[in-house]
């Protein structure tokens, strides 16, 4: 599976120790930035990029997922969430990085590296790159109005 990463400045020692996890446990890892530390940067680009990649290659029939990183999460999340096809969720324990999964088959998943410990944060990824969409009818149906919205400006149901 192919794992597209992005955060900005609060999320950058996160990224760089998620990449060399997730590489050393097989996963083919595309690191869309920043590359250095800098105070000052502007996450919606790093995130759009990594979001902007996962929804082609999902689109192309690619097993693709994403993870986005800052200090809290939400604004990349937000970021990520403003791609066509994308359903990122913020997860803040082991049961939403599994439910984002499995209940709203999310493609990317946000977490803040100011809120968890190194180890707790590699716990909420692994979860969630674990967990598999479950397939059920009423969640599949829910998925299918948002991205019916997203596409016609319409709300069904």
């Amino acid at each position: 599976m192919r794992v597209h990463i992005a955060t900005d400045h609060a999320g950058l020692e996160l990224s760089a120790h998620l990449v060399a996890h997730l590489v050393d446990a097989g996963f083919d890892v595309i690191d869309h930035g920043p590359s250095s530390y800098d105070a000052e940067d502007d996450y919606p680009s790093f995130c759009i990029n990594a979001a902007e990649a996962v929804a082609a290659e999902r689109g192309r029939g690619l097993d693709s997922l994403g993870i986005v990183l800052g200090g809290s999460g939400n604004g990349e999340q937000i970021a990520a969430n403003k791609v066509k096809g994308i359903r990122a969720a913020l997860a803040w324990n082991l049961d939403t990085a599994r439910l984002a999964r499995q209940h709203n088959d999310a493609n990317i998943v946000a977490v803040g590296g100011r809120q968890h410990s190194l180890e707790e944060a590699t716990g909420l990824i692994d979860a969630f790159l674990a967990e598999p969409f479950s397939g059920a009818e009423r969640h599949a149906r829910r998925i299918g109005q948002i991205a019916a919205y997203e596409t016609t400006g319409t709300v069904q149901g």
